[in-house]
């Protein structure tokens, strides 16, 4: 397995890697000061022609980064899932994709391109989060929400059942979210509130 990107978020998937038995053996990283990551070797930009048949996860939290990455990745991409996380069988997992440590992700749930569900968080039955979208730490997603595309729910945020939060959206840590969501809206508070639009 290749990562892209040495930073704080590369360290818990590479927890989680490490979980599952799988080995990593480079970074990619466009920092040329950084040449290690806990024992793991940061080997410059990326590179196509390094380990071509290895598959590659973009390691980095933030979406539209993540996003602008990909479309130039020529690996295939994998997917992580940590063995503390709770998946249902009945689960999609779009490539790129993580899980992390205590997650919970219900029956019926479709994740899309590199979505990452973080530590603790509970996606409940039949969600949809589009493709890099961010479930921050601690998040509840109630039963039957639909994220958009390139959207974070910031951590701690409850979102409640069968509403539809639009892509491109910062739902602020903490929120707890009543209502529909437009795209590119940012929303704050208890309950949330439309605070700018973009």
């Amino acid at each position: 397995m290749l990562l892209y990107g040495a930073s704080g978020h590369a360290k818990v998937i590479l927890s989680i890697l490490e979980a599952n038995g799988q080995r990593v053996t480079a970074i990619f990283d466009d920092d040329p000061e950084k040449k290690l990551l806990e024992r793991i070797p940061v080997i410059g930009t990326y590179d196509p022609k390094h380990e071509p048949t290895a598959p590659l996860i973009i390691s980095i939290g933030y979406n539209a980064v993540r996003r602008q990455i990909a479309r130039h990745i020529q690996h295939v991409f994998g997917t992580a899932i940590h063995p503390t996380a709770l998946v249902d069988t009945n689960v999609t997992v779009g490539e790129g994709s993580v899980i992390m440590q205590g997650a919970i992700v219900q029956v019926g749930t479709s994740m899309g391109k590199h979505v990452i569900v973080n530590t603790g968080a509970t996606v409940d039955h039949d969600c949809k989060l589009g493709d890099f979208v961010h479930v921050a730490p601690g998040v509840t997603l109630c039963g039957s929400v639909q994220v958009g595309e390139n959207t974070l729910i910031g951590a701690g945020s409850v979102v409640a059942p069968n509403l539809t939060i639009g892509a491109d959206c910062l739902i602020a840590a903490g929120s707890v979210v009543t209502v529909c969501v437009p795209n590119g809206a940012t929303v704050r508070g208890n309950p949330a509130r439309i605070i700018a639009t973009s």
